[in-house]
């Protein structure tokens, strides 16, 4: 693997480890985890990108987690855990929608899996597993103690959120806590045993591909949730009031979109604390997401310039107001700890010229989304006669519709445009579209499965404010030789082939 992926030409695919097919109700890391990677390696792809492997939040979305540094347990194989005799193979038998997550059933299903495969564990495990395990809580003490606690006393409470726990247990007194860790320590143990299967796993996808030339793109989100292990932990972090409930949160304010903007409801940082402590929990962050992927990207990045912050007892954003984020300040403390960043900015939105100076100034890529390029006319920032090459230029990104999706709702003006643009009559526009990213001077070139596949909007992954997302799987057999040989042809033609 080269050191800076993101200084070479590059092709690859977004696809979430959950989109993947599989026996148990939804993708996870195992069997064809390492099929993707081999076909990425076949069709010429040298980036594998996800959204976050964090913890699920309220409505299954992973941009709102209970933990900014724990892998989400759903993602957990159990094929390596059957290999082990942890679990037994038939006890995994069970139907479910092989296109689609049914979150409320899958998840109660593989929690209670994973409980028993932990009972096997504890029953069958040698003593090099046991070493194994130790060694890497050890490793990952920083974060883990605290996590494992939070999920413990969570399981104990819920579902009450953490303000609402026992007062010596909300603000962590030390006997508390030393209490908590006699009265739970089978809890612990589980909770422990579930995120080093998580690293474990996924350390050997991304060594695996690796070796093929793929590198791993993680997707790191701004901010957390309030009912999360990094809020309890250092409350000090956050602009919360005596209760530990927000005094503020965040959003985005109204725009063309959205009348009433968007109301978030993460709670905000206290920058000044966090500047006070040189940022260590974000080199913490950063360094933790680095030892789970190659390239790093940064979602909603303006808000390291300036932040809508809205008053928590407001329903809406409209009632917002711009604050100042840390700057400079930040990701210069992020280099001098950890080196070189491979990180992407998502600069996408209203960007100001701040915005663009703290992205240059750090030298992140930004991204330009090819389904939002053909509204205005020529002097589209997004237009690939416009890009750069230290840019990340996307068919369309997970909040979007698929190419096919989107091109069935454009208006006139930009079906004009696009034809008149790409040369194309339409008809297989996801293969118009892909042509005019892969030959873009950007140096890194993304697209979904979807568009790849061809497929229509309903296979959306996430349309952004709505409920009942991040559900959508594909199968095998959507993948034809026709559809490999295209996409290996095209990666070819316009140089993004490494090897």
């Amino acid at each position: 693997m080269a050191d800076s992926p993101l200084k070479q030409r590059r092709a690859g695919v977004i696809l979430h480890p959950t989109s993947l097919p599989g026996p148990h109700g939804m993708g996870d890391f195992g069997p064809n985890a390492f099929k993707f990677v081999d076909w990425l390696h076949e069709v010429g792809q040298t980036m594998w990108q996800v959204l976050p492997l964090s913890p699920v939040g309220p409505g299954d979305s992973p941009y709102m987690g209970s933990s900014a540094f724990a892998g989400n347990p759903l993602l957990v194989a159990f094929e390596p855990m059957v290999a082990q005799g942890w679990i037994a193979s038939d006890s995994l038998l069970r139907e479910f929608d092989a296109l689609r997550v049914d979150f409320r059933a899958v998840t109660p299903w593989r929690m209670g899996k994973l409980r028993e495969a932990f009972a096997g564990f504890v029953r069958e495990g040698t003593p090099a597993d046991r070493t194994a395990l130790q060694a890497w809580a050890l490793s990952q003490k920083s974060w883990l103690d605290d996590y494992i606690l939070f999920m413990a006393v969570d399981q104990a409470h819920a579902p009450a959120q953490w303000p609402q726990w026992p007062l010596d247990v909300r603000w962590r007194e030390a006997s508390a806590l030393a209490q908590l860790r006699v009265d739970h320590a089978d809890e612990l143990a589980f909770w422990m045993f579930v995120q080093w299967q998580f690293d474990v796993q996924w350390k050997a996808i991304k060594h695996y591909a690796n070796s093929k030339g793929v590198c791993l793109v993680g997707d790191l989100p701004i901010f957390v949730a309030h009912h999360s292990a990094d809020c309890w932990s250092r409350p000090d972090l956050y602009l919360l009031d005596a209760t530990g409930q927000p005094k503020v949160v965040a959003g985005v304010p109204p725009d063309f979109f959205s009348a009433l903007g968007q109301r978030w409801g993460n709670p905000l940082y206290d920058w000044n604390a966090m500047h006070d402590d040189a940022y260590q929990w974000w080199v913490a962050r950063v360094q933790r997401q680095l030892d789970l992927a190659d390239v790093i990207r940064i979602d909603h990045f303006r808000g390291f310039v300036d932040y809508w912050e809205i008053p928590a007892d407001q329903p809406t954003a409209i009632h917002g107001s711009w604050k100042p984020g840390p700057g400079t300040h930040l990701f210069e403390k992020l280099a001098q700890a950890l080196g070189e960043l491979p990180i992407i900015a998502e600069d996408l939105g209203v960007i100001t010229a701040e915005v663009e100076a703290l992205r240059a100034h750090a030298g992140f890529p930004g991204m330009r989304v090819l389904a939002f390029a053909f509204s205005g006319d020529d002097s589209h920032y997004f237009l690939p006669h416009n890009h750069v090459p230290n840019t990340v230029v996307y068919t369309g990104t997970h909040d979007n519709d698929t190419v096919c999706g989107w091109w069935a709702n454009c208006n006139d003006h930009e079906r004009g445009y696009v034809r008149h643009y790409l040369g194309t009559d339409g008809s297989c526009i996801q293969w118009a579209m892909l042509g005019a990213a892969w030959n873009s001077v950007a140096l890194t070139a993304v697209c979904q499965l979807q568009d790849v596949l061809g497929l229509d909007g309903t296979h959306r992954m996430n349309t952004p404010g709505t409920m009942g997302c991040w559900s959508w799987r594909f199968a095998w057999d959507w993948v034809t030789p026709a559809v490999t040989h295209r996409m290996a042809s095209l990666t070819v033609a316009s140089g993004r082939n490494l090897s």
